[in-house]
């Protein structure tokens, strides 16, 4: 069974899958705008849901996403992918079954990068000032948490020992000359927070936390004043003159603490994970690229591709060495949730082919040997997401899940693969009747995490 609820633009029922309703201001196709970067227009609820394969019964929660589904009239020319209203897409598994899909729009803030559960809650996040947006367990949009300050992130890192969330906080219009370290308690509380001061406002995305320290990357894309004064609405431009650098904040250290090193230009949206050495190193897995929003301002994929490489910091003498693992452009790195922060084998990321995303990458980081699944021909991997199985043996046991999108049936399927042996046919197969557009960031939010209302 589906429910369809229609949003009125313009006057206008927009149809399910088109863009009517999206003006073009050029004859220059807009790459984040077409295909399935595209919006969908339709909030649904589809309760009949086909299965292929066999869904492991282990597997009772929520697979959630969140990424940008612009409304009205929007100038596609200039449109830019980080920007659009979020909407949240939520397929829940229980014993085996699935038992429901929803796609909902996130109300509010323009929360539409992320979307986790902590502390019982359903949170949509977004960096800079939008806020964290509480939703229900079937994702109706409850209000804005403004319970940890202004702004939050896209990115918060879960310390798997405490249950904290750490993140790195960045706000360009209030607060131009800092950032904040936010701690949120296993109960989603605001538990501490450290200011530290910057030369400029630096797109921070992302963090990663290791035993001792908080990382930060302070990297060459930052606020642009010529931006903002043009009406950009995304105002952040690749700049020159801003040294890149990577700085290590003792987690119980303050501000002047930091232990900045100085890094090659780039810009890096993901670390794959962090960790520290047996000789008190700071080694970093992380997704770069060589250059960001130089001529390519409307998203992520025009002025470099991405690789994976590894970033092993000293310490004491505030250097960072820096080696390629592996030159294939990719994205969305992960790892298995319970060892971010801490030495790990197995990373992985999703293929970048021009726009398109068509293989999974397992990396073996022991080995520096890598697997794949590809998603067949005209099929599109969205993030892949990491759950180990109840009863692992190993780190890569476990499962990987992840939307695919399929321009044959102009569709989506959630797939579900085995970690261990990406040789495998997919386990399951749940054929949405729907299309979930690439977007960004999602989570497995098991009901232990966030249980039904």
């Amino acid at each position: 069974m589906i429910k369809r609820r229609t949003l009125l633009t313009g006057g206008l029922a927009l149809p399910f899958l088109g863009l009517v309703g999206c003006s073009r201001s050029s004859n220059e196709p807009n790459p984040y705008m077409n295909a399935n970067y595209g919006p969908v227009d339709v909030e649904s609820t589809v309760t009949d849901l086909k299965v292929t394969g066999s869904i492991p019964r282990e597997l009772i929660g929520r697979f959630l996403r969140n990424g940008p589904n612009p409304t009205g009239e929007i100038d596609t020319g200039s449109y830019h992918w980080f920007t659009g209203r979020g909407m949240v897409h939520g397929l829940r598994l229980n014993d085996g079954r699935a038992e429901w899909y929803r796609n909902r729009y996130v109300g509010g803030s323009q929360a539409n990068t992320n979307v986790i559960g902590h502390g019982g809650r359903t949170l949509a996040i977004v960096e800079s000032g939008g806020m964290p947006v509480d939703m229900s367990y079937t994702l109706d949009s409850i209000g804005e948490n403004a319970s940890i300050g202004t702004g939050y992130t896209a990115h918060p890192k879960l310390d798997p020992d405490t249950g904290e969330l750490h993140a790195m906080c960045y706000d360009w219009a209030n607060l131009r000359d800092h950032i904040r370290y936010v701690v949120v308690d296993a109960q989603g509380e605001w538990s501490d927070e450290t200011e530290i001061p910057m030369p400029g406002m630096t797109m921070i995305h992302d963090m990663s936390l290791t035993a001792n320290y908080a990382v930060i990357y302070d990297l060459p894309v930052t606020l642009s004043f010529v931006a903002l004064g043009t009406g950009a609405s995304f105002p952040f431009r690749w700049d020159d003159d801003h040294e890149p650098r990577v700085g290590l904040l003792p987690r119980n250290g303050a501000a002047s603490d930091i232990i900045w090193s100085p890094l090659k230009p780039n810009y890096a949206y993901h670390p794959m994970n962090a960790y520290e050495d047996v000789q008190g190193n700071v080694v970093i897995d992380i997704v770069r690229y060589e250059r960001m929003f130089d001529q390519d301002i409307r998203g992520p994929f025009g002025d470099s591709k991405p690789r994976l490489d590894r970033w092993t910091i000293n310490p004491g003498t505030r250097t960072v060495s820096e080696q390629i693992v592996d030159a294939r452009p990719q994205e969305f790195p992960r790892c298995h949730p319970d060892l971010n922060g801490k030495p790990y084998r197995y990373g992985y990321s999703v293929a970048v082919e021009g726009y398109s995303f068509p293989s999974i990458y397992k990396q073996d980081l022991q080995t520096g040997h890598a697997t794949q699944f590809d998603m067949g021909a005209g099929r599109h991997s969205a993030e892949p997401v990491f759950i180990p199985r109840d009863t692992a043996q190993a780190e890569d046991d476990g499962y990987l899940m992840t939307y695919v999108f399929d321009e044959n049936t102009n569709r989506t399927d959630l797939v579900i693969l085995d970690a261990k042996d990406l040789a495998r046919p997919a386990l399951a197969q749940v054929h949405l009747p729907v299309r979930v557009p690439y977007g960004f960031h999602g989570n497995w939010v098991p009901d232990s995490t966030t249980a039904p209302a």
